[in-house]
């Protein structure tokens, strides 16, 4: 991606809003899932022009990223996440 959502001003603009493909780049996940996400409304974002193309702003991204974090950690504390066993 040119300009990811971390980057500062030295290293480029930042993106305000990405693209469904965008933000399955950033998550390292396809894009079937983004848009899953954006269904059941667990990602947030809007659809713009007469084709409902979709939109979703950076720190929506940032605040899903935060949100899954949270979510893994309390499964992890309530014993839900069994360990990975390594190969």
């Amino acid at each position: 991606m040119e300009a990811a959502i971390g980057m500062d001003s030295k290293a480029g603009p930042t993106l305000r809003f990405l693209t469904i493909e965008q933000v399955a780049e950033e998550l390292n996940v396809g894009v079937p899932l983004v848009r899953s996400l954006l269904q059941v409304r667990e990602l947030r974002g809007f659809q713009i022009g007469g084709r409902g193309i979709w939109r979703i702003g950076a720190a929506d991204v940032e605040d899903y990223i935060s949100q899954a974090y949270r979510r893994t950690a309390t499964k992890i504390e309530a014993g839900e996440l069994p360990d990975e066993e390594e190969p």
